[in-house]
Formats: C-alpha cells, sequence, structure tokens
C-alpha cells in the first residue's frame, strides 16, 4: 500500500485532529475523523440509500464525520464517470 498524506484540518491541535490519506494502488481514501455520534448514526439510518438495502452498519464499517473544511482535501477526478463499487 502506498499512502499519500493529502491534509488534516487547519490550524490543528497536537491531538484531536482529523487526517486525510490516499491509497495511490486503489485511489481508495483513509480518514482520521469524529466518530458520528449515535444520534447521526440514527438519522443516516432513517434516510438510507437505496431501496432493499440494510441500514445497519455492519463490524467492519463505521460512519465518520468529516469537517467541511476537509472537504478541501478529497481529490476530484477529472474523469466523471461514477465507477463500479469494489466487492
Amino acid at each position: 500500500m502506498k499512502l499519500r498524506f493529502l491534509g488534516i484540518i487547519p490550524n490543528t491541535p497536537d491531538v484531536d485532529s482529523p487526517t486525510i490519506w490516499l491509497d495511490e494502488d486503489t485511489g481508495d481514501l483513509l480518514i482520521q475523523s469524529y466518530k458520528a455520534t449515535e444520534a447521526e448514526v440514527k438519522a443516516c439510518q432513517e434516510i438510507g440509500s437505496i431501496p432493499g438495502h440494510s441500514t445497519a452498519v455492519p463490524d467492519h464499517e463505521t460512519i465518520t464525520r468529516l469537517p467541511k473544511v476537509m472537504r478541501q482535501y478529497i481529490p476530484r477526478s477529472e474523469d466523471s464517470t461514477v465507477e463500479e463499487p469494489r466487492t
């Protein structure tokens, strides 16, 4: 895995620092950020995603809250086509 540091929340203290990296082999983002609260997770589950898809969050997944200021570090693809989900 070849990771590239993309950014850390501006004016961050020494701890409690949302950070984002890019896996250059897969294009995946690795995000260190705040855990969503129980209320936020519940709200996400109430909204859902696609019809018939479970709203449960599996043990190997989590919902992370990324501060708005961190969006500047998310790479934008020049190709606007939608990729197939990885399995």
